[in-house]
C-alpha cells in the first residue's frame, strides 16, 4: 500500500474525537471511516507519484468545491464519481487548506444516515 504516514497522521489528528474512527487499508491507500461511513482517504497518485487526499463531500456543493486549488474529479476507474474529490498536494499542504477539506468531509459525513 502506497501512502504517506505523515499525511495519514495529519488526517488522523483532525478526525480524532469527531465520532467513531476506523482505519481500513483499501483502494491502494488508507481509508478513514467516521461513524461507519467513508470520509477521507490518503493514497498516492500512481501517475504523478504524489500524495493525495480523497474526500467525500456529496453532490450538493461538488461543482463549487471542484474550483478550489488542488481539487479534481475522482476518476480512479476512468468514470468520475460525483460526490468524491481527489485533492492534490497544492490543495492540502497548508494547515488551513487541510482543515478546510477535513471540515467539508465531516460536514457531509454528518448528513449520512
Amino acid at each position: 500500500m502506497a501512502f504517506s504516514e505523515f499525511l495519514a497522521d495529519r488526517v488522523r489528528q483532525r478526525l480524532k474525537g469527531k465520532g467513531h474512527l476506523e482505519e481500513k487499508k483499501m483502494m491502494g491507500g488508507l481509508v478513514f471511516m467516521v461513524n461507519g461511513k467513508m470520509c477521507v482517504c490518503v493514497d498516492m497518485d500512481k501517475r504523478t507519484q504524489e500524495d493525495r487526499l480523497m474526500v467525500r463531500v456529496g453532490k450538493l456543493k461538488y461543482e463549487q468545491l471542484l474550483q478550489r486549488p488542488g481539487g479534481r474529479k475522482m476518476d480512479a476507474t476512468g468514470k468520475p464519481m460525483r460526490g468524491f474529490l481527489f485533492i492534490d498536494p497544492v490543495g492540502f499542504d497548508s494547515e488551513k487548506d487541510m482543515d478546510f477539506w477535513i471540515t467539508k468531509a465531516l460536514e457531509f459525513n454528518s448528513l449520512l444516515p
